[in-house]
Order: C-alpha cells, then structure tokens, then sequence
C-alpha cells in the first residue's frame, strides 16, 4: 500500500493517487456551470446552472423512482428557483471508500467490514471509479481504480488491525482524491469514529466538506456514532448510518449502492445573481411534492 500525507491546506502529498486524477465523470453539483441540456446526466451549453444532485426515499429509505421534473422544488436564500435542466438515472460515479482498520477494529469488526466492503463493491456498477483508503496511523491507498474489482477486493481482504485512528486525517485525504474530479463524486467511511492523533481538527474536516462538491456517508461501527458524522451527511447531501450490530453491516452498504445508483440531477439558473469577486455562501433545500418521502441533497454551495 502507498501511504499519504494530508496537509493542513487540505491538499495531498505523496504518492499513490496518479489514478485518481484519470477519473472521467459528469459535472460538478454544487458550482456555477455554463449548461443548458442534458446529455448522459451532464449539462453542456451557455447558461450558467447551479447543479445539484438528490436522492428520494420512502418511509422504508428505499429509492424513489419515477418522479419528474414538475414533482420537484427548489428553494435558494428563500426564493424559489426555475428548474431548468432535470434528469434521473444511474449515472457515473467516482467513490472514495475510507476503511478503518486501527486497532479497535481487530477481530470481528474488521472482519464484517471487509465483508460489507465486498458486499458494496460488487453493488457498484463497473464502469464506477473506486479508490480504496485505509485509516490507521497513516492514511495508505489500498486500491486504485485502475485496478479490477476483483483485485479490489483482494486487497481489502488483506488489510490486518494496525496503528491507530488518523480519522479527520483521513476524511481530508479522501475529499482531495475523489474532489478534484468532474461528475458525481461520494466518500463512504466505516470507521467506529474514535479520532486518534489526527494533525486537522474535526473543524477542519466539517470545513472541507462544506468546500467540496461529494456526497459523505459514514457509517458508524459499534455503540457510538459521533457527531461528526452527521454533520458530514447533512452538510453534502449524503446519509449517516449507525451499525450497533454487525450483522446488519452488508445490508447498510448495499442500502448506501442503491441510493448512490437512484439519484436525480437537478439544474437551475439562480434568480440572484452573483456579486463579482464575492466569496459568498448561498444555501439550497430541495423539495418533493409527494408525501411521505424524504429528499437528501447538499444544503448549499459557495459562489466563488
């Protein structure tokens, strides 16, 4: 495995993530585009469009299928926004998978992780891009996506207890390997949350993420899930999971396949438009007009 340094500025040093620069995805969701139709779920055009991706679930948190553009809402500082680019499908993705291997996770946590781990990338279809991570001391690249799934998932069954938990380490080093790229990118975590020596600050993490443009779903092991947690999923449009019981570890990351493969993509010209030379923060809430649904979207994106 190749280990990786995250700096403070949140960008990478070492090796290990040539991949990851080769990914080839759709358009950024939470920044101002030139866009205007809609072609394999990514605008192309003249109009600038705020871009967001939402995911729908029913009161069982299974995908909604089948909605249309006139079943949504969208709501920017207040005011309602024109949707004027909509599209639903499985599109591309790029995914980040942080895994926790500290000693804390020796013995059957460890092995059900890597187990679920299995379980999810065999969900993901096969043209998604997947870098694997590994949280101990040090944050180590464990897989790349030039590597087959199969190959993959060898190297995740390889992974053995060692060091101690560099979480908001890793959480930063995950955004810079999946951010940088265009098109649907998310970072899934397991972990069982207990930071352990990281230089950047669980502040710093929450900070990161709300500059980034991926959707975060940890997944808490054990009988705690920290707060940090939540708030990575609220800030991005991603959903937080609490596993007290191994057992139902695979069915959590299979749930977390499904809603990354149903997801619809959203785009909008914003009413207000923005102050040149502002760095400015501009919040969004995406609705349904359908009950007994509920909608995850990220809650905002910076005008820069």
């Amino acid at each position: 495995m190749d280990s990786i340094t995250p700096r403070r500025n949140g960008r990478l040093a070492g090796v290990g993530l040539a991949a990851a620069a080769a990914f080839i995805l759709l358009a950024a969701p939470t920044q101002l585009r030139s866009a205007s139709a809609v072609e394999a779920g990514q605008f192309t055009s003249s109009v600038n469009l705020v871009e967001v991706y939402a995911s729908v679930l029913d009161a069982a948190g299974q995908p909604v299928r089948g909605l249309r553009q006139e079943d949504f809402e969208v709501i920017e500082d207040g005011e309602r926004q024109s949707i004027a680019a909509f599209t639903a499908g499985d599109f591309p993705l790029t995914v980040a998978i942080a895994l926790d291997h500290s000693f804390s996770m020796a013995g059957p946590p460890l092995a059900a992780m890597k187990h679920a781990t299995r379980s999810f990338l065999g969900a993901l279809r096969p043209a998604d891009e997947i870098i694997v991570l590994g949280i101990s001391s040090q944050v180590d690249v464990v897989a790349t996506p030039r590597q087959a799934r199969t190959e993959q998932m060898t190297a995740v069954d390889a992974l053995t207890a060692w060091g101690t938990t560099t979480l908001h380490d890793a959480i930063l080093a995950a955004f810079d390997s999946v951010d940088g790229s265009r098109g649907r990118r998310a970072l899934v975590i397991l972990s069982d949350g207990d930071d352990r020596y990281s230089e950047a600050s669980a502040a710093e993490a929450t900070a990161r993420a709300r500059r980034s443009n991926v959707m975060v779903y940890p997944v808490a092991l054990g009988r705690m899930r920290p707060p940090l947690f939540a708030e990575l999923a609220t800030l991005t449009g991603g959903r937080s999971y609490h596993a007290r019981e191994l057992q139902g570890l695979d069915q959590t990351m299979t749930a977390i396949a499904e809603q990354l493969r149903e997801q619809y993509l959203i785009g909008y010209s914003p009413v207000r438009a923005p102050v040149s030379g502002a760095n400015e923060w501009r919040s969004i809430e995406v609705r349904v007009k359908k009950p007994g649904v509920s909608v995850r979207a990220r809650d905002g994106y910076y005008v820069r």
